[in-house]
């Protein structure tokens, strides 16, 4: 349980330090927010929006490196198809509307996941976006779509199977950063602190390999309703952790 309470600010947290480069959330929720309300799933998605918007404001404000948010699943797809579409046009109308919020405030653009697997008109509003914000020197907002880990993990083998240097005496040159390289993330610092939000005790096939030594916390507030305070929060109860990374101190 979090130890932060209403009363942390930007400032109060940053003034302890130790905040963390990369954070990583699972936004769950959406669906029960709004089946509690006798809404339509999508309605829910829609509500998740000023939740997005919070946490990219208060990652700006602490100077976090990299925001990653998992938003669509490679085994999304297999949700009815009525609620893919509306996903994938409030994914594209939330693309064109948020862009210059997210350029005054500095923002960069980056996405990961099977990305030719999107609707054409969704891959070309995000290169467009992603172009849009590409003199952003803060905040990497980082969208995991049409993402899975295990995916992430056979493609890096696909790619590194195909461009192996010829200088490559044998398996045993191969290690854990020459792998790396070929992960959607290479180049990007390992996520510090994973949230997940719903309550839900798993990391549902996302960044299998980059959070191996993140910090998790987890939250039973539904997504719509996760604020910045949560963030706050949870990065409160990060800075009160120690991280051992597999040491005895």
């Amino acid at each position: 349980m979090s130890k932060g309470g209403p009363t942390d600010t930007a400032e109060k947290i940053k003034r302890d330090g130790n905040i963390p480069r990369h954070v990583a959330i699972i936004m769950d929720g959406n669906g029960r927010w709004a089946k509690r309300r006798g809404l339509p799933r999508i309605h829910g998605h829609r509500a998740g929006r000023k939740a997005v918007r919070e946490v990219v404001e208060g990652c700006v404000e602490l100077r976090v490196q990299v925001l990653t948010l998992y938003t669509f699943s490679v085994e999304n797809w297999r949700r009815p198809q009525r609620e893919v579409s509306a996903l994938m046009r409030f994914l594209e109308q939330t693309l064109r509307e948020e862009r210059a919020e997210l350029r005054k405030s500095d923002v960069r653009l980056g996405a990961i996941g099977r990305l030719t697997d999107l609707p054409e008109p969704v891959q070309n509003t995000l290169a467009e976006t992603i172009d849009y914000l590409k003199s952003g020197k803060g905040l990497l907002l980082n969208l995991a779509i049409s993402y899975g880990g295990r995916a992430e993990i056979v493609d890096a083998v696909k790619k590194m199977i195909g461009d192996v240097p010829e200088w490559l005496s044998g398996p045993q040159e191969i290690d854990e950063q020459f792998f790396e390289n070929y992960l959607y993330t290479a180049g990007l610092p390992d996520p510090d602190l994973l949230i997940r939000t719903s309550g839900e005790l798993r990391i549902s096939n996302f960044l299998l390999w980059q959070l191996a030594y993140s910090e998790i916390w987890v939250t039973d507030t539904l997504w719509p309703d996760f604020r910045k305070k949560h963030l706050f929060q949870a990065i409160r109860d990060y800075q009160q952790r120690e991280r051992r990374f597999g040491r005895i101190d």
